[in-house]
């Protein structure tokens, strides 16, 4: 087939290939919806979280971020009755914190917040029970705090890092991510998943260390990934994905056949 028929074909096809792509996404439509609007992460990068935040620790003492954050910070927001992504979150990272040389409580520090208003010290102090009992590194006193505040310390908070979430009934709809935080309070990096490599713990902590602003990729995950409202949990979008992987294929297929075309019509007139 010459060329143009080629090119013919393709263009013919195009349209048909992302026809094909959007009736499965509107298939699929009832099973799983885009994050709401009002819930996620938008990223806060260059800015500073209020150190003037007073909270109460799992002792049921008073704590001020000022106090807390005198080193880099690892920030994690959850709550703690949290049925789904809560629990793993934590447990990643106290995975990664044992895998890691770097030592918790000299080299960084590591936050959890509860953005519940109704969790308290105890429910705090079970968690942190929960989560480090089973870790292999001896956590340095002061090295992984479980904090809880009133509504409008947790709002002041949130708002900084730009962290939404929606009551749903006695539970939330929330985003996940690590929050890296320089020892000025900057906010310098997310980390998004339920899982680390200790390669990026390592370099958020030395990039928080110099007050270096790194991008995350979070603009690539919204795309992958959508919200299950249901399953309260995020789910890899695969129509999104494979349409937008038909779509390149065949622009990049055009691009080639018209460079070849290009090619042979100069050898002719040579």
């Amino acid at each position: 087939m010459r060329p143009r028929g080629s090119f013919t074909l393709v263009l013919f096809m195009a349209p048909l290939l992302i026809g094909s792509v959007a009736v499965a996404q509107e298939a699929v439509r009832h099973e799983v919806q885009p994050l709401p609007p009002e819930v996620g992460i938008d990223e806060k990068l260059g800015e500073y979280v209020p150190l003037e935040l007073g909270f109460l620790d799992a002792s049921g003492d008073s704590v001020y971020l000022h106090q807390v954050i005198d080193k880099p910070t690892v920030l994690t927001l959850v709550y703690y009755h949290c049925p789904t992504i809560c629990m793993p979150l934590l447990e990643g990272v106290a995975d990664v914190i044992d895998k890691t040389e770097l030592d918790p409580g000299k080299d960084y520090n590591v936050l959890t917040v509860s953005f519940d208003q109704y969790d308290n010290p105890k429910t705090a102090s079970q968690i942190r029970k929960n989560i480090t009992t089973s870790m292999k590194k001896m956590l340095r006193p002061g090295a992984w705090r479980f904090l809880t505040a009133d509504s409008s310390t947790i709002a002041a908070l949130t708002g900084s890092v730009g962290f939404h979430v929606k009551r749903v009934d006695k539970d939330f709809a929330h985003g996940t991510s690590l929050i890296v935080l320089s020892p000025k309070g900057k906010i310098v990096r997310y980390l998004y998943g339920l899982s680390y490599m200790p390669f990026d713990l390592k370099m958020a902590v030395t990039e928080a260390t110099e007050g270096k602003v790194v991008p995350s990729i979070a603009r690539v995950l919204q795309f992958c990934f959508s919200y299950d409202p249901d399953g309260r949990r995020y789910v890899f979008n695969v129509t999104r994905v494979v349409g937008a992987t038909v779509i390149l294929v065949v622009f990049g297929y055009v691009l080639f056949i018209s460079t070849v075309g290009r090619s042979r019509r100069k050898e002719k007139r040579a």
